[in-house]
């Protein structure tokens, strides 16, 4: 008996000291880096594609990347990024070429944006969003946008703010989050007319799933509706002042949006009100660039997912309705 104690003492201590050490050397290794297999990608911009370009980056990134002092896309920090992910900043996306993306090629944005790999080598976190589903038509909307001579990508020669990364950020970047392939196949954009199929493109591609399931740390973003608690809402995310403000049910469950009309659901998405009184809390501003017809494209297709039960507590203070 007292040899088995022994032995389990030993077994344990040997485990107890490579946890130190994995713990050590993936505190010290931080983010890792990757072989970057650039193809080659030509960039035909026309004033279509810049449009649709400005729209989506404004819908999917400035709200990150936006500066408050600057107005522009020069990064910001990230005050919603759960504490344990560390003290994040947004970076210039503007065209500055010493700070900013002003020397990326068109390829090495795709790329970006495509894996999670940027052209020296290292990975983005996945707060930083990754577009491995979207059409190519899309994708290459936002770099034409980028790369335009648009006011609010224009050159500012502002410096980075480093981010100070977590250890929870590193751990999951070694073992769990990995970079995405790029596509096999050419992504075509879906069919407009088909409001269902145009709902989910942008539900998934517009991050919606992202935030309304259960957690960041268990959604899959190749297969989003694999994400646990797949619309089902209570992901804890946070507000301006670091408080947990738990994501909405969006499934069509009583809990969820189950009473809702299509109607309030656009009014609600585009406005933040629903019957006179405010239903967006922060970190989810109101979707005023998209229109109508694609709002209830989204109401369509939520409408057509497993219903999930789940009461997530909405209670808005004076301060979030304004700010909605």
């Amino acid at each position: 008996m007292k040899k088995g104690l022994k032995y389990g003492g030993i077994a344990l201590g040997v485990i107890v000291v490579l946890a130190l050490i994995g713990g050590f050397t993936i505190n010290y290794r931080g983010i890792p880096s990757y072989e970057v297999n650039i193809p080659d990608y030509q960039l035909n911009s026309t004033p279509e594609s810049i449009a649709r370009g400005k729209k989506l980056t404004l819908t999917l990134c400035a709200g990150c990347h936006r500066d408050p002092e600057t107005g522009q896309l020069t990064g910001a920090q990230m005050k919603d990024a759960p504490a344990e992910f560390g003290t994040i900043y947004s970076q210039n996306i503007t065209q500055d070429k010493e700070y900013g993306i002003g020397d990326w090629t068109p390829g090495e944005l795709m790329y970006l944006l495509r894996t999670g790999i940027k052209k020296d080598g290292q990975y983005a976190p996945p707060y930083m969003a990754k577009l491995p589903l979207m059409a190519d038509e899309d994708i290459h909307a936002i770099i034409s946008f980028l790369k335009s001579d648009d006011p609010i990508v224009a050159a500012i020669n502002k410096p980075d703010q480093p981010s100070e990364v977590g250890f929870l950020t590193k751990l999951l970047c070694n073992i769990a989050w990995k970079p995405f392939p790029l596509p096999e196949n050419r992504i075509e954009m879906p069919d407009t007319t088909n409001k269902v199929e145009l709902g989910k493109y942008l539900a998934h591609n517009l991050d919606c799933y992202s935030c309304h399931s259960a957690d960041f740390k268990t959604n899959d973003f190749l297969e989003p509706t694999q994400s646990a608690g797949y619309f089902g809402g209570g992901n804890p995310t946070l507000n301006l002042e670091g408080e947990v403000v738990p994501t909405a049910n969006l499934t069509p469950h009583p809990t969820g949006i189950g009473d809702w009309t299509e109607a309030e659901f656009i009014l609600a998405v585009k406005s933040g009100i629903k019957q006179g009184e405010p239903k967006l809390r922060y970190p989810m501003a109101p979707y005023a660039l998209l229109t109508d017809y694609e709002v209830g494209a989204i109401f369509a297709y939520l409408q057509t997912i497993p219903p999930v039960e789940n009461e997530v507590e909405r209670v808005f203070e004076e301060k979030e309705a304004k700010m909605d």
